[in-house]
């Protein structure tokens, strides 16, 4: 999970929120916290492309001249 940056920020977020994010971080076996959050955010932009696409993704393609009903 490399950075193109190696600058660092800090970020406050309750305890709660630092705890799950811990046991997310051991559960998936990672080496930071930072790590869980990358694969969280990569998720969420699966999620949202996936949902974009539904279950038509590949099917649907722009409307061609044939595909016009002339008769209206």
């Amino acid at each position: 999970m490399g950075s193109a940056s190696s600058s660092t920020a800090t970020v406050k977020v309750s305890k709660n929120t630092l705890r799950e994010l811990e046991h997310l971080r051991d559960v998936m076996k990672l080496k930071s916290i930072n790590e869980a959050l990358v694969i969280l955010i990569r998720e969420r932009r699966r999620r949202a492309l996936a949902e974009l696409f539904g279950i038509d993704k590949g099917r649907i393609h722009p409307f061609t001249h044939e595909d016009r009903d002339e008769d209206r």
